[in-house]
């Protein structure tokens, strides 16, 4: 009886055994399991290394990408991929400590890497970007996902407006939002909020975040050289306005919008069916031309 109690209580899930979110924590007995608990789902956080003015660490990007996958994935389970500091960054070559390798490597090393973490057993992907460079190129990344068919689907965290976040977010700031871009006060404060350690906040006036304006404005042209010539320093906004209370709203936000996202493409079953229609239909087409 007292193992018929055991069994019924195991498999109820009061038993449930831990296991770590981190890929690289798990054991290889441990894969099963976590297969099965993420519902095959893990998280591919990107970050990237560059300067982040003269207080913030280099890998700002990478901590906090790290922080919001954590977080979220102690609430949700999800398997968390390991570092990745592969991006768009070409911008910020000229600073020492930024890590930016050629264009077509990053795209095809990107592609690659989902490759991998699929025929490891994971068929939804979820990336979560922290580097302001690489939307554009993750959005093209996804797009291309269509180009040739594959039995995943890769997602991408891309968060809508919050009214009521950024009602509190204003009322807390102490600087002007508009100029605060890069290293300025909303991230620095998350830093202080994850890595107060890391964090030089007397060496943020060291140097001037405010955009140089360097460039004549051509009218509904878009250059590549623009924040070269805005912030060549590397820094927009003011860090030194930084604070644990503004970090952690903006760090809490962001996890819960990460949740709620993980929860909803653990639960996606369309992505998949219709990616798979879409392959279908493409090699019917070829077929009817040949």
């Amino acid at each position: 009886m007292k193992k018929i109690i055991f069994f019924l209580l195991l498999t109820s899930g009061v038993f449930a055994q831990e296991i770590p979110t981190h890929w690289d924590e798990l054991t290889a007995s441990d894969w099963p399991m976590a297969l099965e608990k993420s519902n095959r789902t893990i998280i591919l956080p990107i970050g990237i290394l560059e300067k982040h003015g003269p207080q913030a660490p280099i890998g700002s990007d990478l901590i906090r990408a790290r922080q919001w996958a954590k977080r979220a994935t102690d609430i949700e389970y999800a398997v968390v991929f390991p570092d990745y500091y592969y991006g768009q960054v070409n911008e910020a070559k000229h600073i020492q400590g930024t890590f930016s390798l050629p264009s077509d490597l990053t795209m095809e090393l990107l592609e690659a890497t989902c490759k991998e973490i699929a025929r490891n057993g994971f068929n939804k992907i979820l990336i979560v970007n922290t580097h302001g460079g690489n939307p554009s190129m993750l959005r093209y990344f996804i797009q291309n996902q269509m180009e040739s068919q594959r039995d995943y689907a890769v997602y991408l965290f891309d968060p809508g407006s919050d009214p009521e976040y950024e009602k509190r977010l204003s009322e807390m700031r102490k600087s002007d939002a508009s100029g605060d871009m890069h290293a300025g006060e909303r991230e620095t404060s998350e830093l202080i909020y994850l890595r107060p350690d890391l964090v030089k906040i007397e060496r943020a006036t060291d140097e001037s975040g405010a955009d140089e304006e360097r460039l004549t404005e051509i009218p509904n042209i878009y250059r590549g050289i623009w924040w070269y010539s805005s912030f060549p320093h590397h820094y927009a906004g003011k860090g030194e306005t930084g604070t644990k209370e503004v970090g952690k709203l903006v760090t809490d936000h962001a996890v819960n919008s990460i949740v709620k996202a993980l929860k909803a493409v653990k639960e996606d079953n369309q992505t998949l069916q219709l990616q798979k229609q879409y392959f279908e239909d493409v090699e019917k087409s070829s077929n009817d031309k040949s």
